[in-house]
């Protein structure tokens, strides 16, 4: 039994149709979270080098031992010879130091500290080559399968590498398995002690346009190009990119802004069926009840590419009579999306509630009932 519903709708879990987005980006990957729908994507499977980007890695296992209760933002932990011999961003840390772990993560985030990442793989892991070790097994549970890590802060490795695809799983992880911390993304600048006023800002080119954007990290070798792995919220809508192998600064800044401003204006969020709302009735046979409402699991937010809702339908699609006894939750059938230029998408539809089966007289009713309608239908009434 087909139900074509009246509301337009779309569903995509791939890239979804709008203008093209032509990106100068060597790879990229551009995602909307609360449909979890990949909006662009460029050779973002390809391991690349991922240069300071890749210091979210040491970002997530730092938070991880904290809220796991191996460390607080209080521990203190020692700056050896090699962490203070480390070129590049740093936070001009010096053997006397004993920095604590919430400096280290701002340290990190903020000024891009390559000595903090060595503090903070030492301090760990004993040594940045077992860190690198941990973090790259850490990585691959997370779902992150083009990741290799050789050391903890993107300093410049053959083997160092990072796909786009990965790094926004990363960040994706970041957000959602740490919010109480995520707000450390968005800090502007940082001071450590007297050392650090050359390097006080943070590189994130966004955070001060008042786009929405709250992290998360820039990159740069030479080898890598200049890279951003990016996140953004407008009216309650997150997007999160990244953008590597762009050929200078400003060139980063510029088209990460103009990602940000194409996702949400190419894209529109609606909330085509609320948690917990029904979307068909379907007839049950020798049940309690003559028919069961149908819903989907956790209700649908989905995208509608710019000028593409006229031509968007939604059918419910399910085989009657259903015999009891349903039990809420159980798959009865599916909702069809279909979207002009896209792939058809497909979700279950589930009982919303129990119907029992019915008892021998009501079994005798529902009987008659469907004998009733077969001879009505064969005499053309």
């Amino acid at each position: 039994m087909n139900v074509l519903l009246g509301a337009a709708v779309a569903l995509a879990m791939t890239a979804l149709s709008a203008a093209a987005f032509d990106t100068n980006a060597r790879a990229a990957w551009v995602y909307d979270v609360a449909t979890g729908t990949v909006l662009l994507e460029k050779n973002a499977d390809q391991p690349i080098p991922p240069a300071s980007m890749s210091k979210l890695m040491t970002v997530y296992m730092l938070f991880e031992a904290l809220h796991e209760g191996r460390v607080t933002k209080d521990t203190q932990f020692p700056v050896s010879s090699k962490a203070k011999a480390m070129q590049g961003s740093t936070m001009f840390l010096d053997e006397r130091d004993r920095p604590t772990v919430e400096e280290l993560i701002k340290g990190i985030v903020v000024l891009s500290g390559n000595d903090a990442c060595v503090v903070v793989a030492e301090g760990l892991s004993g040594t940045e080559q077992a860190f690198a070790r941990e973090a790259t097994a850490r990585a691959k549970a997370l779902g992150m399968t083009q990741t290799h890590l050789t050391n903890a802060s993107g300093w410049p490795d053959p083997e160092h590498r990072m796909s786009a695809h990965d790094l926004g799983i990363l960040a994706q992880h970041l957000i959602a398995d740490f919010p109480e911390d995520y707000g450390y993304f968005a800090l502007q600048e940082f001071v450590y002690g007297d050392r650090a006023e050359k390097n006080r800002h943070n590189r994130n080119p966004l955070l001060a346009l008042g786009i929405g954007a709250d992290g998360l990290k820039t990159g740069h070798t030479q080898e890598a190009g200049y890279g951003l792995v990016g996140s953004a919220v407008q009216d309650g809508r997150r997007v999160i990119f990244v953008l590597s192998g762009l050929p200078t600064e400003k060139a980063r800044a510029e088209e990460a802004e103009r990602i940000v401003n194409w996702a949400f204006r190419q894209f529109a969020m609606k909330t085509v069926v609320p948690k917990g709302e029904r979307v068909a009735w379907a007839p049950v046979w020798l049940g309690a009840a003559r028919r069961v409402a149908l819903t989907t699991q956790g209700g649908v937010n989905v995208l509608i590419p710019a000028g593409a809702a006229s031509g968007v339908t939604a059918e419910a699609v399910f085989d009657g009579p259903i015999e009891a006894p349903i039990t809420a939750g159980q798959k009865l059938g599916e909702l069809i999306v279909t979207i002009p230029g896209s792939v058809e998408s497909r979700l279950p539809l589930v009982a919303a509630e129990d119907v029992a089966r019915a008892g021998f007289v009501g079994r005798l009713q529902n009987a008659a009932l469907r004998l009733g309608r077969r001879a009505m239908s064969a005499a053309g009434v």
